[in-house]
């Protein structure tokens, strides 16, 4: 069995869709790092190679093992709505936008990626980890989290929107020839 304990890197505090723009996050909530830094298992720690999650697992990672950097974790590629707000593309592309929100799949921005592309890149990391630890500290982001949340709960990508993931929260899951959910957006 392995144990994914998905971590949702720090914040970032910017106002618009961040995908693989790489933005520092703010990890100045020593207090919260502590929680998560004792809340998590001793197990190795992987990131994608955006600094906004390389830091958050290094802030965590105290004395346990890390990973290379996997830039199959990073957070969807926004494309041409990179660092634009929703409104801003709303203003441009209305249909296209909602269509992409709330008809998750194939629909994808200019140059960006589609949900379908973002779950097989990401389950493609995920399925790679299986069996190399009983449990494995993933830090990455919403996008990422809510494609594994999509496939071990078995439900839709818009259903899969509807969860919350906070940054700094962990979301864990377990393979065991199949899939299970543990907590979803649990702040130590």
């Amino acid at each position: 069995m392995s144990r994914f304990w998905m971590v949702r890197h720090g914040p970032t505090h910017a106002k618009s869709m961040v995908g693989w723009s790489d933005i520092p996050a703010d990890l100045s909530d020593h207090a919260a790092l502590a929680r998560l830094r004792a809340y998590l298992p001793d197990a190795p720690v992987i990131s994608s190679d955006l600094i906004r999650a390389t830091a958050t697992a290094d802030a965590v990672q105290d004395d346990r093992p890390r990973l290379p950097h996997n830039a199959d974790l990073r957070e969807i590629n926004f494309g041409a709505w990179e660092l634009q707000t929703f409104a801003d593309v709303e203003a441009e592309t209305p249909e296209l936008i909602r269509a992409y929100w709330e008809q998750p799949g194939d629909v994808r921005p200019p140059g960006g990626e589609s949900w379908h592309d973002v779950q097989a890149r990401v389950d493609a990391a995920i399925d790679a980890l299986i069996g190399t630890a009983p449990d494995i500290i993933v830090v990455c982001h919403f996008g990422v989290i809510l494609t594994q949340v999509q496939r071990a709960l078995g439900i839709s990508a818009y259903d899969a929107f509807a969860n919350r993931i906070d940054n700094l929260s962990v979301t864990d899951m377990s393979f065991d020839n199949s899939w299970h959910i543990g907590a979803i957006n649990h702040c130590p």
